[in-house]
């Protein structure tokens, strides 16, 4: 009888990703033990799990690696996508300890969702087959509906929760469609093979087909016009500390798979995709921040935000080479510690026992709370563009990545759309610094877990705005394996 061999399993690639895992793992077993287990505990053990995973990554760092037959691949720009991951996922982690306890139940399965998405996102950004690709969109987005959701009390949540999964189960299947096409065109799923099947065969119709189709999947995993239609809803009805998830890492790790397919997989039809991605960066753009300055409640507003910061995000796609998908893997690390400490400030404030969450909520902030005001206001200057903040820097990179490449227009548009957008941050800086409220206003619940993440957040933004440099380096190394 023949003994069954089993192929050899490179564990070092998968580290970052398993001790993230593990620590979910371990985070359900301590919320199923008899005696009741403290949140600051659990909260902590998933702390740790996102810290052991980061250095797991910064220790990886120019060591790349595969693992099963080249389905995964952990080369510095998926490490890269990890680190903003991270990084995301733990100032979530620290901004939901105390809140979690004044807003709903505190359980250990919260904690644990988290990991699993953020197990999802790490494979995401790490896939090297359109198969594994899936299933990593799949442990994310399931993760994530569920979180949307767990304030089932709050009629606003269960629907926020129930739209993301219809939305997100309806471009599952175009995204799912347009895989099975690819492969009808190609014969495999891993994306290096895609692309020297597709050498030569760009007009392939079964190859543009599973293109369109796989853009539309993309499309609404980061909130892109048309496909966009989900976020303000569940922005707003989710807890908040779920849509600083969601607006962060997610968005993140999606990128990040979109900008490995299309420079890896499809880089011979970069012609047609790059077009189509134009128009779509544009609109995109706009859209958010046209529709961004009607909004009076805070989350619906930062969500057309990173609408519109997606259209910024996609300039650096179109534009190609290693100077654009290096811009767009900078801009994620400042867009992260921007948007995770905005949605923070929210997450430590209430009005009358409930989240303060519309703009006139914040009227007279400066006066109570200085501090509290500085730091939103200095969130929001860094997502306007003001220097020397690290937003401005992204969209310098992004808009010079364009230009370079040939995209004049492009980022005139981007330039445009960031002057319309100074309008609606600067309202909520002028009801801060320059009016009254109605009645009693916001006010700060204190939190030591959630003050040290906007401390954080507020170091990277500083840090990354005066230094960029090292950071911006790191990334435009980054993309070199994609291109080889």
């Amino acid at each position: 009888m023949t003994p069954l061999s089993m192929p050899p399993v490179a564990i070092g690639p998968l580290a970052p990703v398993l001790i993230v895992l593990g620590a979910a793992g371990l985070v359900l077993l301590l919320d199923l033990l008899p005696r009741p287990v403290g949140r600051e505990l659990i909260a902590t053990v998933a702390l740790a799990g996102l810290v052991g995973a980061l250095l797991a990554t910064l220790a990886r760092w120019g060591k790349p690696g595969r693992a099963f037959q080249d389905m995964l691949v952990l080369d510095d720009f998926a490490l890269f996508a990890n680190v903003v991951i991270c990084y995301a996922a733990a100032l979530v982690v620290m901004l939901s300890i105390d809140y979690l306890g004044r807003n709903g139940p505190e359980t250990g399965e919260y904690y644990a969702l988290v990991l699993f998405s953020t197990g999802g996102m790490m494979l995401l950004a790490a896939a090297g087959d359109l198969i594994v690709l899936f299933l990593a969109l799949e442990l994310m987005s399931l993760s994530l509906y569920v979180l949307a959701g767990l304030f089932k009390r709050e009629l606003a949540a269960s629907e926020a929760s129930m739209k993301y999964f219809i939305l997100g189960a309806f471009a599952t299947s175009f995204l799912l469609y347009g895989i099975a096409l690819i492969y009808g065109a190609t014969g495999t799923t891993n994306l290096d093979r895609i692309a020297a099947a597709a050498a030569g065969r760009a007009h392939d119709p079964l190859l543009v087909i599973g293109l369109g189709l796989l853009l539309v999947g993309f499309g609404f995993k980061i909130s892109s016009v048309p496909f966009h239609m989900w976020a303000p809803d569940v922005y707003q009805g989710a807890p908040t500390s779920v849509t600083a998830l969601i607006a962060t890492g997610s968005k993140a790790a999606a990128l990040a798979a979109l900008i490995r397919v299309l420079v890896t997989a499809l880089r011979g039809s970069q012609p047609d995709w790059a077009v189509l991605l134009w128009v779509v960066a544009a609109i995109t753009m706009t859209v958010g921040n046209v529709v961004a300055i009607a909004q009076s409640n805070l989350k619906r507003l930062l969500a057309y935000s990173s609408i519109a910061h997606v259209g910024y995000m996609l300039i650096g796609v179109v534009a190609g080479g290693s100077a654009g998908p290096g811009a767009v893997l900078f801009y994620l690390l400042t867009y992260a510690f921007t948007t995770a400490g905005a949605f923070g400030v929210l997450t430590l404030c209430e009005r009358a026992q409930a989240e303060a969450v519309e703009v006139g909520d914040y009227a007279g902030l400066a006066r109570r709370h200085p501090v509290l005001a500085a730091a939103l206001g200095l969130f929001l200057l860094s997502l306007v563009g003001i220097p020397p903040l690290a937003g401005f820097v992204g969209k310098f990179y992004l808009f010079a990545a364009a230009v370079r490449a040939g995209y004049l227009w492009l980022a005139v548009i981007g330039v445009v759309n960031s002057a319309v957008a100074a309008y609606y941050y600067l309202r909520v800086v002028v009801f801060m610094y320059m009016r009254e409220p109605e009645g009693a206003g916001a006010r700060l619940v204190p939190s030591f877990a959630g003050g040290l993440a906007l401390a954080i957040a507020l170091i990277g933004i500083v840090l990354l705005g005066v230094i960029p440099a090292p950071f911006a380096d790191l990334a435009q190394a980054a993309v070199a394996p994609l291109l080889r």
